[in-house]
C-alpha cells in the first residue's frame, strides 16, 4: 500500500518538550519491544512497515521538520516538503503529485492519507490497507476511515453513515458538537472522523487541476505559494457526492495534550526524575541533567526541558496553548539529520551550544559574517575542513574559525563538541557552500 502521513503541528500542546521544530510526534516517550524510547512518528512508521513491510510511506510536513524525520527515521524515507503551509487540501494535493509525477506510481493506484500522530494498534494499520482496497475497488472516488466512538466527544467531529454496515455511505458530516448533539449523533451510529481517507491518484489530482491549474509536481511547487489555504475537508470531502465511509472498532487515541500523553506512557517518570510514595496520578518528564525530586504530587503533570518547565494540573493541561504562545524565547534544543543541538548558554554577544554529531555525519560547509567561533572536541574522531584545509581531530582538540571562514565538521566516529560563538548572533547570518572533497 502507499500511505502519505501528515506531519505538522506547531508544537504548542506538549510545550515545553515540544517546539516549532519538535513537534509533539517528535518526542520519544514510548518504549518499543526493545526498551528503547521512540516517538510517535517512529512507531507509526514502524507499525506500517510491520503491516506491510513493502508499504510506500512518503511524509509530507515542513521545511523546519525534515531534519528531525531524518534523524529518527533515517535518510530513505520519502519526504515531501511544503514550501509554506497552506493547510491540509494544498499539502495533500503536493504530496500525490510528488508520487504521480516525482515517483511515478500509477494514477490507478490507491494511495491512503493518515495523521502521523494516533497512538493505535496495528489493527488501525490492517484497516488503513482495507481501506486502500476499497478505494482502488472503485466503489467510491472517496473512502474514509471512521472510529467507532467510546464518549460523546466535543473534540471531534462526526460522520453520519447512511447505515450500520461496516462499510456504508457517507449520510452527512458534522462538526465538533457539543455533548448532547454528540450523544444524538451516536446513537444514529455515527463515527468519529480521525482524518484517515484513500483515493485513487488520478482522482485527486483531476480534481485538483481543475481548481488550482498546474501540469505537474514542480509547476505546483513553484506556485504553492500563491494557494488558497483551505482543508481537504471543505475542499473535496464534504463536495463529494461518491464516498463511503469504513468502520473501524479497534483503539485509537489522539495524544494531542499532556493528560491525554500520561494516559499511554508506560511509566510514571521518565528522566533523572524520583517520586516519593505519596504521589499519586502524576507522571514526570525530565529531559535536564539535574535531577528532579517530586513530593506529595496528585493529578500532576510535570514537564522540564531546556525551553522551559511545566507544572500544571493534569484536568488543565490542555489549556496551556494560548499561554505558551505568549512566551518569547528561543527554542534551545533541536533534532537535526546529522545529530542534536543543545544550547548551554546563550546571552547578548555570546552563546554556547553542545553539538552531537553521529557517526559518518557532517554540518553543512558555511561561514557567518558576524561572528567567531570555536569548536572544543570533548569526544569522537573526525576532521574539519576550515578555507578548503582538512585537518583530523580528536577529544581535546580546539578549532578556532574567524568570521567569514568556511567551514565544516566530518563525524568519522560519534562526536560530541562545544562550540563557542562570540559576535553579532542571528539564524540569517549563515551562507551555505557546496563541500568539494
Amino acid at each position: 500500500m502507499n500511505v502519505i502521513l501528515l506531519s505538522g503541528g506547531s508544537g504548542k500542546r506538549l510545550w515545553p518538550l515540544s517546539n516549532d521544530i519538535r513537534s509533539k510526534q517528535f518526542i520519544r516517550l514510548f518504549r518499543n519491544e526493545a526498551g528503547e524510547y521512540e516517538s510517535m512518528v517512529q512507531r507509526v512508521y514502524r507499525q506500517i512497515k510491520s503491516v506491510d513491510e513493502n508499504a510506500g510511506v512518503t511524509i509530507a510536513t515542513s521545511k523546519s521538520q525534515v531534519s528531525v524525520i531524518h534523524n529518527q527515521l533515517g535518510d530513505q524515507v520519502s519526504v515531501c516538503v511544503e514550501p509554506c503551509r497552506r493547510d491540509t487540501f494544498p499539502a495533500i494535493v503536493l504530496a500525490a503529485a510528488y508520487l504521480r509525477y516525482e515517483k511515478g506510481i500509477a494514477g490507478d493506484e490507491a494511495v491512503a492519507v493518515c495523521p502521523v500522530d494516533p497512538y493505535v494498534e496495528d489493527s488501525y494499520y490492517e484497516t488503513v490497507g482495507r481501506l486502500v482496497e476499497l478505494a482502488a475497488a472503485g466503489g467510491a472516488n472517496l473512502t474514509l476511515m471512521g472510529v467507532a466512538p467510546t464518549y460523546p466527544s466535543e473534540k471531534y467531529g462526526y460522520i453520519i453513515p447512511e447505515t450500520l454496515d461496516e462499510v456504508s455511505p457517507v449520510k452527512e458530516f458534522r462538526e465538533k458538537p457539543d455533548k448532547a448533539a454528540a450523544e444524538q449523533y451516536i446513537a444514529q451510529g455515527a463515527l468519529w472522523n480521525a482524518g484517515v481517507f484513500a483515493f485513487r491518484l488520478d482522482y485527486l489530482l483531476e480534481k485538483a487541476h481543475g481548481m488550482i491549474g498546474f501540469t505537474d509536481y514542480r509547476d505546483l511547487y513553484a506556485k504553492y505559494e500563491t494557494l488558497t489555504k483551505i482543508s481537504f475537508d471543505y475542499a473535496v470531502a464534504e463536495q463529494e457526492s461518491s464516498i463511503q465511509v469504513l468502520r473501524y472498532a479497534g483503539s485509537w487515541m489522539d495524544v494531542g495534550t499532556w493528560n491525554m500523553m500520561a494516559e499511554v506512557m508506560d511509566t510514571a517518570a521518565k528522566g533523572n526524575v524520583t517520586l516519593d510514595t505519596t504521589c499519586e496520578n502524576t507522571h514526570v518528564i525530565s529531559e535536564l541533567d539535574i535531577p528532579m525530586l517530586c513530593v506529595g504530587c496528585r493529578d500532576m503533570v510535570i514537564a522540564a526541558s531546556g525551553d522551559g518547565i511545566l507544572v500544571a494540573d493534569k484536568a488543565k493541561s490542555d489549556s496551556i496553548k494560548p499561554l505558551v504562545e505568549q512566551i518569547n524565547t528561543e527554542i534551545r534544543f533541536a533534532e537535526k539529520s546529522w545529530g542534536t543541538y543543545t544550547v548551554i548558554d546563550a546571552q547578548p554577544g555570546s552563546m554556547t551550544v553542545k553539538i552531537r554529531l553521529q557517526k559518518g555525519s557532517r554540518l553543512k560547509y558555511h561561514s557567518h559574517e558576524y561572528r567567531d567561533e570555536a569548536w572544543n572536541v570533548i569526544s569522537g574522531i573526525g576532521r574539519t575542513v576550515v578555507d578548503g584545509m582538512e585537518e583530523h581531530v580528536q577529544t581535546g582538540d580546539v578549532v578556532t574559525m574567524a568570521a567569514g571562514c568556511r567551514h565544516t565538521l566530518l563525524a568519522d566516529t560519534d562526536m560530541d563538541v562545544i562550540e563557542v560563538q562570540v559576535g553579532e548572533i542571528s539564524k540569517s547570518d549563515k551562507t551555505v557552500y557546496p563541500l568539494e572533497m
